[in-house]
């Protein structure tokens, strides 16, 4: 049997982040989470990541820096990004910078589940 891929959350929201962690677990993905970009940032080296679920908007880094600090160090995690402001603008950016997907919570679980399969078959 192959080992479960890896799938990180970050969100500065406590609900959303055990939410999140829970649907993902529950599919049988092992799950990293992380309150802030800063300790994801701090953790990169520590363990495997297969997917990244990142919120837009937190206090500090956000998302969209996030994303952009993983680029320019070449890190490729597949980045799924949720929201509770879906903005069109925000959406076709992250998505032009190769997102796998862009949110809006709540979110359906499907939607999650599918972009998290979109994202490993990259």
């Amino acid at each position: 049997m192959s080992e479960a891929k890896s799938i990180a959350i970050i969100d500065d929201d406590a609900s959303v982040l055990d939410a999140t962690e829970n649907l993902v677990r529950s599919y049988g993905f092992k799950v990293r989470k992380f309150a802030s970009a800063e300790s994801y940032l701090a953790s990169i080296g520590d363990v495997r990541i297969d997917c990244l679920i990142t919120d837009v908007q937190m206090d500090g880094i956000s998302g969209i820096e996030l994303s952009q600090i993983m680029r320019e160090t070449g890190v490729k995690t597949p980045i799924i990004f949720i929201t509770a402001f879906p903005d069109e603008r925000i959406r076709n950016r992250v998505m032009a910078a190769g997102a796998i997907g862009f949110l809006g919570k709540p979110f359906d679980s499907k939607s999650l589940i599918d972009c998290i399969e979109r994202a490993l078959l990259n």
